[in-house]
Protein backbone atom coordinates (compact mmCIF):
# COMPACT_ATOMS: atom_id res chain seq x y z
CA UNK A 1 0.00 0.00 0.00
CA UNK A 2 1.69 3.42 -0.86
CA UNK A 3 1.96 6.31 1.77
CA UNK A 4 -0.78 8.66 2.13
CA UNK A 5 -0.12 12.08 1.45
CA UNK A 6 -1.47 14.89 2.96
CA UNK A 7 -3.74 17.26 0.99
CA UNK A 8 -1.82 20.93 0.48
CA UNK A 9 -3.48 23.18 3.04
CA UNK A 10 -5.79 25.55 1.38
CA UNK A 11 -5.11 28.24 4.81
CA UNK A 12 -2.54 28.58 7.30
CA UNK A 13 -1.19 31.35 10.11
CA UNK A 14 2.09 31.84 9.64
CA UNK A 15 3.26 32.97 13.67
CA UNK A 16 6.63 34.25 13.81
CA UNK A 17 7.27 33.76 18.09
CA UNK A 18 10.44 35.30 18.13
CA UNK A 19 8.88 38.71 17.02
CA UNK A 20 6.07 38.38 20.03
CA UNK A 21 9.19 37.54 22.30
CA UNK A 22 10.53 41.01 21.13
CA UNK A 23 7.02 42.60 21.23
CA UNK A 24 7.03 41.68 24.93
CA UNK A 25 10.17 42.60 25.98
CA UNK A 26 10.10 46.16 24.04
CA UNK A 27 6.69 46.24 26.61
CA UNK A 28 8.91 45.02 29.97
CA UNK A 29 11.63 47.75 29.23
CA UNK A 30 9.25 50.84 28.41
CA UNK A 31 7.27 50.20 31.46
CA UNK A 32 9.92 49.18 34.03
CA UNK A 33 7.45 46.14 35.45
CA UNK A 34 7.20 42.84 35.15
CA UNK A 35 4.37 40.66 32.70
CA UNK A 36 1.94 39.14 33.22
CA UNK A 37 0.54 38.88 29.10
CA UNK A 38 -2.68 37.91 28.53
CA UNK A 39 -2.77 34.62 26.54
CA UNK A 40 -6.43 34.43 26.65
CA UNK A 41 -8.86 33.69 23.72
CA UNK A 42 -5.93 31.02 22.63
CA UNK A 43 -3.56 33.23 22.86
CA UNK A 44 -5.69 35.82 20.41
CA UNK A 45 -6.26 33.03 18.51
CA UNK A 46 -2.18 32.06 17.85
CA UNK A 47 -2.32 29.33 20.38
CA UNK A 48 -2.32 29.95 23.94
CA UNK A 49 0.32 27.22 24.33
CA UNK A 50 2.57 28.14 21.82
CA UNK A 51 2.38 31.87 23.23
CA UNK A 52 3.34 31.32 26.29
CA UNK A 53 5.76 28.81 26.25
CA UNK A 54 7.81 31.49 24.03
CA UNK A 55 7.00 33.99 26.32
CA UNK A 56 8.75 31.85 29.54
CA UNK A 57 11.84 33.53 27.98
CA UNK A 58 11.19 36.87 29.82
CA UNK A 59 10.55 35.28 33.29
CA UNK A 60 6.90 37.03 33.23
CA UNK A 61 5.28 36.67 36.52
CA UNK A 62 2.19 34.76 35.65
CA UNK A 63 0.02 34.45 32.62
CA UNK A 64 -3.69 35.94 32.44
CA UNK A 65 -6.96 34.42 30.48
CA UNK A 66 -10.37 34.47 30.66
CA UNK A 67 -11.87 31.47 31.49
CA UNK A 68 -10.82 28.14 33.94
CA UNK A 69 -10.99 26.30 30.68
CA UNK A 70 -8.05 28.37 29.18
CA UNK A 71 -6.14 27.72 32.91
CA UNK A 72 -6.63 24.22 32.76
CA UNK A 73 -5.34 24.10 29.06
CA UNK A 74 -2.16 25.67 30.11
CA UNK A 75 -1.91 23.47 33.68
CA UNK A 76 -2.37 20.34 31.26
CA UNK A 77 0.65 21.63 28.79
CA UNK A 78 2.86 21.80 32.73
CA UNK A 79 2.65 25.65 32.68
CA UNK A 80 3.17 25.91 35.73
CA UNK A 81 3.45 29.81 36.86
CA UNK A 82 0.42 31.30 38.27
CA UNK A 83 -2.38 31.89 36.27
CA UNK A 84 -5.40 34.71 36.91
CA UNK A 85 -8.65 33.97 35.62
CA UNK A 86 -10.01 37.46 34.77
CA UNK A 87 -13.75 36.62 34.04
CA UNK A 88 -15.54 37.31 37.76
CA UNK A 89 -15.33 34.34 40.11
CA UNK A 90 -18.09 32.09 39.97
CA UNK A 91 -19.07 30.10 43.42
CA UNK A 92 -19.07 26.85 41.28
CA UNK A 93 -15.47 26.91 39.70
CA UNK A 94 -14.09 27.79 43.63
CA UNK A 95 -12.46 23.65 44.16
CA UNK A 96 -11.50 23.60 40.53
CA UNK A 97 -9.41 26.24 40.95
CA UNK A 98 -8.04 25.51 44.56
CA UNK A 99 -6.90 21.95 43.13
CA UNK A 100 -5.61 23.76 40.17
CA UNK A 101 -3.67 26.51 42.00
CA UNK A 102 -5.63 29.42 40.09
CA UNK A 103 -5.71 32.82 41.16
CA UNK A 104 -9.64 33.75 40.95
CA UNK A 105 -10.57 37.61 39.73
CA UNK A 106 -13.22 38.64 42.84
CA UNK A 107 -15.26 41.73 42.51
CA UNK A 108 -18.17 41.57 45.07
CA UNK A 109 -18.54 40.73 48.56
CA UNK A 110 -20.53 37.48 48.22
CA UNK A 111 -17.55 35.57 45.96
CA UNK A 112 -15.31 37.24 48.75
CA UNK A 113 -16.78 35.56 51.42
CA UNK A 114 -16.65 32.22 49.90
CA UNK A 115 -13.49 32.28 48.95
CA UNK A 116 -12.11 33.85 52.21
CA UNK A 117 -14.15 31.30 53.90
CA UNK A 118 -12.15 28.52 52.13
CA UNK A 119 -8.59 29.48 53.36
CA UNK A 120 -6.08 31.39 52.76
CA UNK A 121 -5.53 30.68 48.73
CA UNK A 122 -4.40 33.56 46.77
CA UNK A 123 -7.01 35.99 45.04
CA UNK A 124 -6.93 39.37 42.81
CA UNK A 125 -9.57 42.26 43.86
CA UNK A 126 -10.94 43.50 41.86
CA UNK A 127 -11.92 47.39 41.36
CA UNK A 128 -14.07 48.95 38.98
CA UNK A 129 -12.59 52.38 38.46
CA UNK A 130 -14.76 53.21 35.38
CA UNK A 131 -14.90 50.66 32.54
CA UNK A 132 -18.71 49.59 34.17
CA UNK A 133 -18.13 45.82 33.36
CA UNK A 134 -16.91 43.96 36.74
CA UNK A 135 -15.68 44.17 39.99
CA UNK A 136 -16.11 46.85 43.21
CA UNK A 137 -16.75 50.75 42.36
CA UNK A 138 -14.16 53.30 43.37
CA UNK A 139 -17.17 54.87 44.89
CA UNK A 140 -19.07 52.33 46.60
CA UNK A 141 -17.89 52.92 50.12
CA UNK A 142 -19.95 50.41 51.60
CA UNK A 143 -18.41 47.37 49.62
CA UNK A 144 -14.92 48.21 49.84
CA UNK A 145 -15.93 48.97 53.97
CA UNK A 146 -16.81 45.45 54.05
CA UNK A 147 -13.25 44.22 51.93
CA UNK A 148 -12.07 46.29 54.66
CA UNK A 149 -13.30 43.77 57.52
CA UNK A 150 -12.38 40.70 55.65
CA UNK A 151 -9.11 39.74 56.62
CA UNK A 152 -6.09 40.57 53.69
CA UNK A 153 -5.35 36.82 53.70
CA UNK A 154 -5.00 35.87 50.31
CA UNK A 155 -5.42 39.22 48.85
CA UNK A 156 -2.48 38.97 46.24
CA UNK A 157 -3.37 41.38 44.01
CA UNK A 158 -5.75 44.77 43.33
CA UNK A 159 -6.58 45.84 40.13
CA UNK A 160 -8.38 47.82 37.55
CA UNK A 161 -9.30 48.15 33.92
CA UNK A 162 -8.69 51.25 32.21
CA UNK A 163 -11.42 51.73 28.99
CA UNK A 164 -9.64 54.24 26.84
CA UNK A 165 -5.93 53.86 27.86
CA UNK A 166 -4.99 55.84 24.79
CA UNK A 167 -6.53 58.82 26.35
CA UNK A 168 -4.23 60.23 29.04
CA UNK A 169 -7.02 62.41 30.46
CA UNK A 170 -9.46 59.58 31.41
CA UNK A 171 -6.18 57.10 32.29
CA UNK A 172 -4.90 59.57 34.73
CA UNK A 173 -8.91 60.05 35.68
CA UNK A 174 -9.11 56.26 36.74
CA UNK A 175 -5.38 55.98 38.34
CA UNK A 176 -6.40 58.64 40.72
CA UNK A 177 -9.32 56.50 41.75
CA UNK A 178 -7.97 53.40 41.89
CA UNK A 179 -5.29 55.24 44.26
CA UNK A 180 -7.47 56.52 46.42
CA UNK A 181 -8.79 52.71 46.72
CA UNK A 182 -6.37 51.40 47.51
CA UNK A 183 -4.94 53.99 50.41
CA UNK A 184 -8.15 52.94 52.29
CA UNK A 185 -7.51 49.49 51.87
CA UNK A 186 -5.15 49.90 54.56
CA UNK A 187 -2.22 46.84 53.90
CA UNK A 188 -0.88 47.51 50.16
CA UNK A 189 -0.98 43.92 48.64
CA UNK A 190 2.33 42.54 46.80
CA UNK A 191 0.82 43.20 43.30
CA UNK A 192 -1.05 46.16 42.35
CA UNK A 193 -1.75 46.35 38.08
CA UNK A 194 -3.93 48.17 35.77
CA UNK A 195 -2.03 48.85 32.62
CA UNK A 196 -3.16 46.96 29.38
CA UNK A 197 -0.25 47.60 26.11
CA UNK A 198 -1.25 50.75 25.43
CA UNK A 199 -1.02 52.08 29.64
CA UNK A 200 2.29 49.93 29.90
CA UNK A 201 3.99 51.86 26.89
CA UNK A 202 3.16 55.20 28.45
CA UNK A 203 5.96 54.58 30.72
CA UNK A 204 6.09 53.59 34.06
CA UNK A 205 3.57 55.63 35.24
CA UNK A 206 0.57 53.16 35.45
CA UNK A 207 3.06 49.63 34.93
CA UNK A 208 2.43 49.16 39.05
CA UNK A 209 3.90 45.94 40.16
CA UNK A 210 2.97 44.42 36.51
CA UNK A 211 1.70 45.21 33.56
CA UNK A 212 -1.10 43.33 31.35
CA UNK A 213 0.27 43.31 27.65
CA UNK A 214 -2.16 41.82 25.41
CA UNK A 215 -2.97 43.01 21.11
CA UNK A 216 1.10 44.64 21.02
CA UNK A 217 2.29 41.42 22.03
CA UNK A 218 0.81 39.87 18.93
CA UNK A 219 1.36 42.91 16.20
CA UNK A 220 -1.34 45.20 16.62
CA UNK A 221 -0.34 48.82 16.91
CA UNK A 222 -1.02 50.71 19.74
CA UNK A 223 -0.37 54.17 21.25
CA UNK A 224 1.20 55.55 18.03
CA UNK A 225 3.54 52.48 18.71
CA UNK A 226 3.98 50.02 15.69
CA UNK A 227 5.22 46.24 16.85
CA UNK A 228 7.27 43.74 15.37
CA UNK A 229 4.49 41.72 12.91
CA UNK A 230 4.08 38.44 14.28
CA UNK A 231 1.58 36.65 12.30
CA UNK A 232 0.96 36.45 8.75
CA UNK A 233 -2.59 35.04 7.32
CA UNK A 234 -2.32 33.12 3.87
CA UNK A 235 -4.73 31.16 2.16
CA UNK A 236 -3.82 29.52 -1.93
CA UNK A 237 -5.34 30.36 -5.75
CA UNK A 238 -8.05 27.27 -5.50
CA UNK A 239 -9.31 27.99 -8.96
CA UNK A 240 -9.27 30.88 -11.91
CA UNK A 241 -11.54 32.05 -14.45
CA UNK A 242 -12.06 34.86 -16.98
CA UNK A 243 -15.49 36.88 -17.03
CA UNK A 244 -16.85 38.96 -19.46
CA UNK A 245 -18.25 42.61 -19.06
CA UNK A 246 -21.79 42.13 -17.22
CA UNK A 247 -20.41 38.45 -15.73
CA UNK A 248 -21.83 39.07 -12.03
CA UNK A 249 -19.27 37.09 -9.18
CA UNK A 250 -20.58 35.59 -5.64
CA UNK A 251 -23.99 35.44 -3.86
CA UNK A 252 -26.22 37.98 -4.48
CA UNK A 253 -24.17 38.72 -7.84
CA UNK A 254 -23.04 42.00 -5.26
CA UNK A 255 -19.84 42.59 -7.86
CA UNK A 256 -20.11 42.72 -12.05
CA UNK A 257 -17.55 42.83 -13.88
CA UNK A 258 -16.89 45.93 -16.51
CA UNK A 259 -14.67 44.77 -18.39
CA UNK A 260 -12.67 41.28 -19.51
CA UNK A 261 -11.17 40.34 -15.95
CA UNK A 262 -9.41 37.79 -14.08
CA UNK A 263 -11.15 36.31 -11.20
CA UNK A 264 -9.01 33.79 -8.84
CA UNK A 265 -10.53 32.55 -6.22
CA UNK A 266 -8.90 31.72 -2.79
CA UNK A 267 -9.02 29.22 -0.15
CA UNK A 268 -10.63 30.75 2.61
CA UNK A 269 -13.39 32.34 3.56
CA UNK A 270 -16.27 33.97 6.91
CA UNK A 271 -15.89 30.26 7.93
CA UNK A 272 -11.93 30.78 8.44
CA UNK A 273 -12.04 34.00 9.88
CA UNK A 274 -12.19 36.25 7.18
CA UNK A 275 -14.59 38.89 7.83
CA UNK A 276 -17.50 39.62 5.35
CA UNK A 277 -17.14 42.81 5.70
CA UNK A 278 -14.18 42.89 3.76
CA UNK A 279 -16.64 41.83 0.65
CA UNK A 280 -16.19 44.00 -2.15
CA UNK A 281 -13.88 46.65 -0.48
CA UNK A 282 -10.82 45.24 1.26
CA UNK A 283 -7.91 43.83 -0.94
CA UNK A 284 -5.66 41.47 -0.48
CA UNK A 285 -1.65 40.37 -1.71
CA UNK A 286 -1.12 38.13 -4.47
CA UNK A 287 1.97 37.15 -6.09
CA UNK A 288 3.32 40.63 -4.39
CA UNK A 289 0.94 42.97 -5.95
CA UNK A 290 -2.52 44.27 -4.19
CA UNK A 291 -5.80 42.12 -4.94
CA UNK A 292 -9.10 43.84 -4.27
CA UNK A 293 -11.56 41.67 -3.02
CA UNK A 294 -14.12 41.10 -5.34
CA UNK A 295 -18.30 39.88 -4.54
CA UNK A 296 -19.23 38.66 -1.28
CA UNK A 297 -16.87 36.72 1.07
CA UNK A 298 -18.23 33.40 1.01
CA UNK A 299 -17.78 30.83 3.81
CA UNK A 300 -15.17 28.49 2.45
CA UNK A 301 -13.72 31.14 -0.43
CA UNK A 302 -13.52 34.48 -1.52
CA UNK A 303 -12.43 36.39 -4.91
CA UNK A 304 -10.10 38.51 -5.74
CA UNK A 305 -9.44 40.28 -9.56
CA UNK A 306 -5.20 40.35 -9.54
CA UNK A 307 -3.67 42.51 -11.99
CA UNK A 308 -1.71 39.90 -13.26
CA UNK A 309 -2.62 36.41 -14.42
CA UNK A 310 -1.93 34.26 -12.02
CA UNK A 311 -1.94 30.04 -11.39
CA UNK A 312 -4.00 27.87 -9.13
CA UNK A 313 -1.72 26.98 -6.39
CA UNK A 314 -0.67 30.41 -6.04
CA UNK A 315 -0.44 32.11 -2.54
CA UNK A 316 -2.12 34.63 -1.08
CA UNK A 317 -1.41 36.95 2.41
CA UNK A 318 -4.23 38.07 4.00
CA UNK A 319 -2.64 40.39 6.93
CA UNK A 320 0.46 40.34 7.91
CA UNK A 321 2.59 41.42 4.59
CA UNK A 322 2.04 44.46 2.35
CA UNK A 323 -1.69 44.58 3.65
CA UNK A 324 -1.26 45.26 7.65
CA UNK A 325 -2.68 43.57 10.26
CA UNK A 326 -4.23 46.63 11.34
CA UNK A 327 -4.77 48.06 7.58
CA UNK A 328 -7.44 44.85 6.68
CA UNK A 329 -8.57 45.55 10.03
CA UNK A 330 -9.70 49.15 9.64
CA UNK A 331 -10.90 48.43 5.90
CA UNK A 332 -13.33 45.60 7.62
CA UNK A 333 -14.21 48.06 9.94
CA UNK A 334 -13.24 46.51 12.34
CA UNK A 335 -10.09 45.85 15.50
CA UNK A 336 -6.91 43.74 15.02
CA UNK A 337 -8.29 41.99 18.01
CA UNK A 338 -11.30 40.64 16.59
CA UNK A 339 -9.31 39.84 13.38
CA UNK A 340 -6.86 37.54 15.48
CA UNK A 341 -9.04 36.23 17.69
CA UNK A 342 -11.73 35.39 14.93
CA UNK A 343 -9.29 32.76 13.07
CA UNK A 344 -10.97 29.81 12.97
CA UNK A 345 -9.95 25.75 13.65
CA UNK A 346 -9.44 25.04 9.80
CA UNK A 347 -6.58 27.19 9.97
CA UNK A 348 -3.57 25.67 11.23
CA UNK A 349 -0.79 27.44 13.06
CA UNK A 350 2.48 27.37 11.44
CA UNK A 351 4.87 28.60 14.67
CA UNK A 352 8.60 29.95 13.70
CA UNK A 353 10.08 32.70 11.55
CA UNK A 354 7.88 33.27 7.79
CA UNK A 355 9.16 32.37 4.84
Amino acid sequence: MSASIAPPERAWAEVDLAALVANGRTIAQVSGSRLLPMVKANGYGLGAVAVAQALEALDPWGFGVATTEEALELRAADIRRPIVVFTPLAIADIDLMLSHDLRPVVGDIAALQVWCGRGEAPYHLEIDTGMGRAGIRWDDHEALGRVGELADRGREGVFTHFHSAESAASTEEQWQRFEGVLSGLGSRPPLVHAANSAAALAGPRYAGDLVRPGIYLYGGSVAGRTPRPVVRLRTRVVAVRRVRPGDSVSYLASWTASEPAEIATLGIGYGDGLPRALSNRGHIELDGCPAPIVGNVTMDMTMVAPAEPVEVGAIATIFGGSVTLDQQATAAGTIAYELLTGLGTRVRRRYGNPT
